[in-house]
């Protein structure tokens, strides 16, 4: 597949020595170039989203996605080394942003039942917005590698231990493992639904999907012991 112009000013000629890239160049437009590759990067992880839920990462291609990310096949090599570190990029991002705006929700909260009613809607936001990270992650985490998958459940234990500690608030006197199944109960509550928000038109469905979920969830979370 031949280099196109798009490649070239995001630097994913694989054929340009790193040179020809960067010599002569302004800073501004070494910035130029570094925006522009992180687009593309950003991009490609859209896509492999989309594809992989849809046609399952087996049977995808890295020219599918330089083909859905608008860059040639060999271009992909300047972003990730393969497919698989494709998958891992895209689960450790999600897992990664989870945490961090769980963080960010607490943090802001003023009280434990402030903090938990904000967790939920965000992870409802998460789940009506992310619909094919979810499918993807349920499917293919087998796929990823030994190294990635170990980072991916440290980081989603430490989304869950967030939860649980805010739950901890709540219930003071409830066992910490009786707060992580609630917390994982109400995980699978909230993901399972994205699936059929997809099958019924989605944009009625998101409408009234919200609000239900985050009723229904924090039913679950602050229902007695």
């Amino acid at each position: 597949m031949p280099i196109t112009e798009q490649d070239r000013l995001a630097g994913d000629d694989p054929a340009a020595p790193p040179e020809a890239l960067a010599g002569g160049a302004h800073a501004t437009g070494a910035t130029q170039r570094s925006r522009a590759k992180e687009t593309r990067r950003q991009a490609l992880l859209s896509a492999a989203a989309s594809l992989f839920a849809v046609n399952g990462f087996n049977r995808v291609s890295l020219e599918d996605l330089g083909a859905a990310a608008g860059v040639s096949g060999p271009a992909v090599y300047r972003h990730f080394p393969g497919k698989q570190a494709v998958l891992g990029a895209l689960l450790l991002s999600v897992s990664q942003d989870l945490l961090d705006g769980g963080q960010s929700v607490v943090a802001a909260a003023g009280d434990p039942a402030s903090a938990l009613a904000r967790l939920v809607q965000f992870h409802v936001d998460f789940a009506l917005s992310n619909p094919d990270v979810i499918r993807v992650q349920d499917r293919d985490f087998s796929n990823l590698s030994a190294d990635d998958q170990a980072q991916v459940r440290a980081l989603q234990r430490s989304y869950v231990e967030l939860w649980v500690d805010v739950l901890a608030g709540i219930h003071s006197e409830t066992d910490t493992a009786d707060l992580r199944m609630r917390a994982h109960a109400t995980f699978g509550l909230i993901n399972s639904t994205p699936h059929s928000v997809r099958n019924h038109g989605r944009r009625m469905a998101i409408k009234s999907a919200r609000p239900l979920l985050e009723n229904m969830a924090l039913a679950a979370l602050t229902a007695p012991a």
